[in-house]
């Protein structure tokens, strides 16, 4: 959806904002005072979470929880919703550790894009979480959930509940859908454990700091933390229709000049890390959020980008999983691994909130 026809429909919408914004202070109430049920599993839960609408990196900072609790000797499964997937059973599992059981047009495109960066790691989706939860549990031996965009879910029992907010966009218009970008009234943000703002780096430092004087002062005694996305390393793609193979590519080997086209909330955030670590765009094609490819829209990028004389095309890997075997592409399509820089302060907080109901494990 481009920008233009966002700003109409939350015009239209404006009106319905307090409406909506009130219904979520009820359901939240009844769940408070526990007349909607709240389930709770055996094990610990983690939520990550955000109030605006869109992109704040919630499938990269799940993974980067993943991968630190699987160095500490946690077995953590993850459990989503399986956002725009086409699987409707109570439990559908993604992947049971050691093999990828369903493509991303069934589960959705970020399920699969976790079982693919976390081996080892069982991914299960179902609109009612604590079923999927449970289930990885008995099954699988689960000893921690993490609950990717879990803030708005809560009939599952969560022990640390994370809210993130990208810095550059914050609360974006700070109004209730369908009136703005908000999921809920900002007063919802004192059930959460904690805030992480994402997409830390030497332009942002200062609204960062803003931000974090605003968050104290609105909710004082809640922890704040500030994370910086980074490129970890790339790998070249290559569609010729039949068969699609990867491989690690250095980035002295990627061409300076390339294509960018992706199907994400915030492309410009993907445009603006490419050209910070030294790629120059000639062209870039926006696909919505959570898009689905057809061949043509590869076909249709790799013209502009012949057009533009770009030698290949750049993708990120949300997108990528999207494109199977059958799809063709005269140009490589190279992809970065994004990932999070390592924050002590952010390990000791989980240590500190699960010496309670975790087994002993070394966090530090």
């Amino acid at each position: 959806m481009n920008q233009r026809l966002k700003t109409t429909l939350f015009f239209i919408g404006r009106p319905l904002g307090p409406l909506y914004g009130s219904a979520m202070k009820i359901r939240a109430s009844l769940y408070r005072r526990r007349l909607l049920k709240t389930y709770r599993v055996d094990v610990p839960v983690i939520s990550v979470g955000n109030l605006l609408m869109g992109g704040t990196g919630k499938t990269p900072f799940v993974i980067h929880l993943a991968e630190l609790l699987q160095e500490r000797g946690f077995r953590p499964a993850i459990v989503s919703r399986g956002y725009h997937g086409a699987a409707r059973a109570g439990v559908n599992i993604v992947s049971d550790g050691s093999k990828i059981l369903m493509n991303p047009v069934e589960a959705g495109d970020e399920p699969v894009l976790i079982a693919e960066k976390i081996p080892g790691a069982v991914v299960a989706t179902g609109k009612k979480r604590y079923l999927p939860a449970a289930h990885v549990i008995k099954t699988y031996q689960a000893n921690l959930i993490l609950l990717d965009d879990g803030f708005q879910h809560l009939s599952l029992f969560r022990d640390i509940d994370f809210v993130l907010f990208d810095i550059d966009y914050f609360a974006g218009d700070s109004r209730v859908f369908p009136g703005g970008e908000l999921r809920e009234p900002v007063s919802s943000l004192k059930r959460c454990d904690a805030f992480v703002l994402t997409g830390l780096s030497e332009d942002n430092a200062e609204r960062a700091e803003k931000i974090t004087a605003l968050l104290s002062t609105r909710f004082p005694g809640k922890r704040i933390f500030s994370t910086a996305r980074v490129f970890s390393g790339y790998r070249r793609y290559d569609f010729d229709g039949y068969e699609a193979t990867s491989r690690v590519a250095e980035q002295a080997d990627i061409p300076a000049a390339l294509y960018a086209f992706s199907g994400i909330a915030h492309p410009q955030r993907f445009h603006h890390m490419l050209e910070s670590a030294g790629f120059d765009l000639s062209g870039k094609e926006d696909f919505g959020d959570h898009h689905t490819y057809l061949p043509g829209d590869i076909d249709s990028v790799s013209r502009a980008a012949a057009q533009n004389k770009c030698p290949a095309l750049v993708t990120t890997e949300k997108d990528i999983v999207k494109l199977d075997s059958s799809f063709r592409c005269e140009l490589p399509i190279y992809v970065p691994a994004l990932s999070y820089e390592h924050n002590q302060g952010l390990i000791d907080f989980i240590s500190e909130r699960l010496a309670n109901v975790a087994p002993p494990q070394d966090m530090a």
